[in-house]
């Protein structure tokens, strides 16, 4: 399949679809509207990138051994399947356990890193390590 083709032909079929709706009278600003959808007005250009490898970090259960996390989050955050409900060990990126590390100084804290790097559950891991520790703060726990 040629993807670049495939969009071609998406782009055509749309153009076509909005071209028969729109009825513009005037002759100049007809060309102009159509010149404009002609040239990818209503479309980007394809984007190509490459996914990043992220640099490897600890595992969620050095962080509890360190007593960074509660022994509990070695339980919670593991990688699981219908077949294996216990899970395998998760890794973080290294900057989801800086993330984690900063997070544990209960001092504020920026992320920023690319889409798909796994910003959630950076931010995740310390929540659920905080109410594991200190309950949820609702006024009706025991």
């Amino acid at each position: 399949m040629d993807v670049f083709h495939l969009r071609q032909h998406l782009i055509d079929d749309y153009s076509r679809y909005i071209g028969s709706f729109i009825q513009i009278r005037s002759p100049r600003i007809s060309k102009l509207v159509r010149d404009s959808i002609q040239e990818g007005l209503l479309w980007p250009e394809p984007l190509i990138q490459l996914n990043p490898a992220f640099e490897p970090g600890e595992w969620i259960d050095e962080l509890v051994k360190q007593e960074v996390l509660h022994q509990e989050c070695s339980r919670v955050f593991r990688i699981k399947s219908v077949e294996d409900g216990y899970g395998k060990p998760l890794r973080l990126h290294r900057h989801q356990a800086e993330a984690v590390r900063a997070a544990k100084t209960g001092e504020s804290y920026v992320l920023t890193t690319g889409t798909g790097s796994g910003k959630s559950l950076a931010y995740i891991v310390p929540i659920v390590d905080h109410v594991i520790r200190r309950g949820s703060g609702r006024s009706d726990e025991a």
